[in-house]
């Protein structure tokens, strides 16, 4: 894995694959890299592939003490990425948090995004998303040490499966989730970093509304891929979503929770490659 020192604070990265096209996969709260681990593996064939670990709670390099950790701060540090790898007509794809951030930097017009991709995402006025969205909401009013504290809980498999925390949001993951939680249960300074986090989403719930009146702004192509059956992130938030922008095409995906890089990631990356290799900037 790679790093860069950014202007939060150091953000690790994998950069695999070809001369291809280059896509950049974005992962969610409480979540690393590890999400995109099948699916990259499988577009690094033909692309060129660069997956960072955000500041959202699993990172292991803890951000500056003056770092804004807002979600649309975190996403202006996906575009200082990247400018500072000097990536060019780049596929952005973000599932659960990371479609949050895609959706901020589509509204935002941001130059070197060429196509986006958003994978059953935050959107509209479900933020924080769910049952374990609202659960860390809740828990990020402790103290980093409590909240530490009670994060421990999700050491335990049957805990981990609760509905509260991973149980839908993924099928078959629960062996990546296991290590998203290490870093929140063996270090303050990443439960410092998560508690922003938290607070500053508890503090602005419309954000992504927001960016949905932006969003029928970007005209370059989109892929809205959605769980057909999520119970977290509604289908019906990505119709909605894939309504609103103008170059837009919808698939839906059956036998998957929220996180289908995990749950159907050869699905996933056939949808991202075919989209990719037919689509072009306008």
């Amino acid at each position: 894995m790679r790093e860069i020192e950014l202007s939060s604070g150091t953000i690790a990265y994998h950069d695999r694959g070809t001369d291809g096209p280059t896509t950049v996969l974005l992962h969610g709260l409480l979540m690393d890299a590890s999400l995109w681990d099948a699916v990259g593996a499988d577009l690094a064939t033909d692309h060129r592939c660069v997956v960072p670990t955000l500041p959202l709670g699993a990172h292991r390099h803890a951000m500056r003490p003056d770092a804004d950790l807002s979600l649309t701060a975190v996403a202006r540090l996906v575009a200082e990425l990247l400018d500072r790898l000097d990536l060019q007509d780049v596929t952005l794809v973000g599932s659960d948090t990371g479609g949050a951030l895609v959706q901020l930097l589509m509204a935002d017009g941001t130059p070197r995004v060429g196509r986006a991709v958003l994978v059953s995402c935050d959107a509209f006025d479900n933020v924080p998303p769910g049952l374990t969205g609202k659960t860390l909401v809740l828990a990020g009013k402790l103290t980093p040490r409590l909240f530490g504290l009670f994060m421990r809980q999700m050491r335990v498999r049957a805990l981990r499966r609760l509905p509260i925390a991973f149980g839908r949001l993924t099928r078959r993951g629960d062996a990546v989730t296991a290590g998203w939680i290490e870093p929140v249960t063996t270090r303050t300074d990443i439960c410092r970093d998560t508690v922003r986090v938290l607070r500053a989403v508890a503090a602005d719930r419309g954000v992504l509304l927001a960016a949905a009146e932006r969003l029928p702004r970007f005209t370059r192509p989109a892929l809205v891929v959605w769980a057909s059956e999520d119970r977290v992130m509604p289908p019906a938030h990505g119709r909605r979503l894939a309504a609103l922008l103008p170059n837009a095409r919808l698939a839906e995906i059956p036998d998957s929770h929220t996180l289908v890089p995990l749950d159907q990631p050869t699905r996933l990356a056939r949808l991202i490659r075919e989209f990719t290799h037919t689509s072009s900037r306008p």
